[in-house]
């Protein structure tokens, strides 16, 4: 399940982000969660798996687009198909908007849609 990120998430949701490699510094780390508590249009989820957040999306909103930031599994849950529903699942609630995705999130995101049909959501 989806959940958009709130305060008392803090130290789970920065747990999370940690596991990206460019947020491993706590001061960068400390940086990204501000801006995704402070900006509207930057949106942080998390994903509940049975009793345990085991995953992360965060995206930032446009009017027409929104840009995957940051996507993070926890390591003993990857493999099971976390990422892919949660990418599944903002796609849904993000209705006719385009996807774009960041040097950090490509690879991942492109193996998502490799995988479904076969081809590539251009960017």
């Amino acid at each position: 399940m989806l959940l958009r990120y709130k305060k008392s998430f803090q130290k789970i949701a920065m747990g999370l982000l940690s596991f990206m490699p460019n947020e491993r510094d706590l001061k960068k780390l400390q940086q990204t969660m501000h801006i995704y508590e402070e900006e509207p249009e930057w949106q942080l989820f998390l994903w509940k798996k049975d009793e345990d957040f085991v995953g992360l999306i965060g995206i930032e909103v446009e009017e027409f687009i929104f840009t995957v930031h940051h996507i993070s599994v926890n390591p003993s849950h990857r493999g099971e198909g976390v990422g892919h529903e949660m990418v599944r699942k903002i796609t849904e609630m993000m209705q006719q908007r385009g996807m774009k995705m960041t040097v950090e999130t490509e690879p991942f995101l492109k193996k998502i849609f490799e995988d479904d049909d076969g081809h590539v959501a251009a960017d």
